[in-house]
């Protein structure tokens, strides 16, 4: 079993290049079914995730190239309509090859998604709006049962949230359906943007993604195109919030600075310098970090949940009071629990979190349970004095493309460790 070993309180320094976004590359690899011949996804990020996606991906008859970040996907003998249970529960994000498979073979046998354990996902808003669309869902067994019986119709669909999954799922069943489909209350993400465009550069006709309210008009056919995938703005606060609490100066380049506008202000809060040039972020952390007064998650243009671990991590060694609030997941603060282990003052009631910092934090062995909170164990560990082990890697290795190579760049003193 492997374990990351950190030796922290050294400052972080240098330069690194962003990777592309997880949360964009899943739904694009599920777009690559909806397009006739061999889609170029380049800038795609070498994590777990993708494996799982690319395993899907080849259980479906597609032909799958992965090298060097640029994976190529062929869906010329793609004609398989199942997925296995085994395949399902790898990843949350599995269920957004539910509207990509309707789309293209008309029906779809698959089970519910597995993934980190943050509360209760119901994925009724995908089936509900599918359903809108003319896919007929039975539920036997732990699986679904898709199919249509005269094809898949555009129509309007208000959405109770703002859900990207389901705003995904949509797009991908209505680009190719008779008609005009109209989502209401869509998810506004730069991720939903970044498959838009994919969809559009292979001939989809869709309007107003980043906005509330997205129109597709679906076409019969779609080109397989090249695309390159956006940097991850998570993946961006992270490896900012490692340099804030080893009061570092990093350039992180191949940024999207529109993507930070809800992450960028809560650094400034503390202290931290930061200036922005092009796509590259320069952040440079003061010696001694101020709290965070008051932070609540939300839909984009909302603070994205995913960044919240990281984020309260690093509040731990500011001088006084942070203030959370999480409105997306019930049991996102599961990792708080490790992180007191190593002398975090963290306190946790319902959704509210408030964290004391600037108190005695040294290396301990933890573990991570999920991905965000597995790397808010790794931002603890580079700002504490003494050494730290962190197990439970798997969940990290689903959203960080070597992070163990990228903070060692920077001079970390980290290392990967078998036991």
């Amino acid at each position: 079993m492997e374990y990351i070993k950190i030796r922290g309180g050294k400052p972080l320094e240098g330069e690194l290049n962003i990777q592309g976004a997880k949360n964009s590359a899943l739904p694009i690899l599920a777009a690559t079914l909806v397009c006739d011949g061999k889609s170029e996804i380049h800038n795609c990020p070498n994590i777990t995730d993708v494996d799982a996606a690319i395993n899907i991906l080849k259980q479906l008859g597609c032909t799958v190239e992965n090298k060097s970040n640029v994976v190529s996907v062929c869906t010329d003998n793609a004609n398989c309509k199942e997925i296995p249970d085994n395949l399902m529960r790898e990843m949350r994000s599995s269920i957004v090859f539910l509207g990509a498979i309707i789309s293209r073979c008309g029906s779809a046998v698959l089970s519910f998604p597995g993934g980190c354990e943050l509360g209760p996902r119901p994925i009724d808003i995908h089936l509900s709006s599918l359903r809108k669309i003319g896919v007929k869902i039975e539920e036997s067994g732990g699986k679904l049962l898709c199919f249509t019986e005269n094809g898949l119709k555009g129509c309007e669909i208000d959405l109770p949230i703002p859900s990207v999954g389901a705003t995904e799922n949509i797009l991908l069943a209505s680009v190719k359906a008779k008609g005009k489909t109209i989502i209401r209350n869509a998810a506004r993400e730069p991720e939903i943007v970044d498959l838009s465009n994919f969809l559009i550069s292979a001939g989809a006709k869709i309007f107003g993604a980043g906005e509330s309210t997205i129109v597709i008009e679906g076409v019969k056919n779609l080109k397989a195109p090249i695309h390159r995938v956006i940097p991850d703005r998570i993946v961006t606060a992270t490896y900012m919030c490692c340099t804030a609490v080893t009061k570092g100066e990093t350039l992180l380049k191949d940024i999207y600075p529109e993507h930070l506008n809800s992450i960028i202000p809560l650094f400034l809060e503390t202290g931290c310098d930061i200036n922005i040039t092009n796509n590259n972020l320069h952040i440079k952390a003061p010696k001694i970090l101020k709290p965070i007064k008051l932070t609540r998650t939300g839909f984009y243009p909302g603070f994205p949940t995913d960044a919240g671990p990281t984020i309260i991590a690093m509040t731990c060694f500011a001088k006084g009071t942070s203030v959370f609030v999480e409105t997306i997941f019930e049991n996102r603060y599961k990792y708080a629990g490790e992180l007191t282990r190593m002398g975090a003052n963290i306190r946790v009631e319902g959704r509210v979190a408030v964290v004391e910092g600037n108190t005695e934090i040294s290396g301990a062995k933890v573990e991570a349970w999920d991905l965000r909170g597995g790397a808010a164990l790794v931002v603890a560990g580079l700002g504490c004095s003494g050494e730290t082990t962190i197990s439970g890697l798997n969940h990290i290795y689903r959203g960080y493309d070597d992070i163990v190579g990228s903070i060692k760049s920077l001079s970390g003193d980290i290392s990967l460790q078998s036991m």
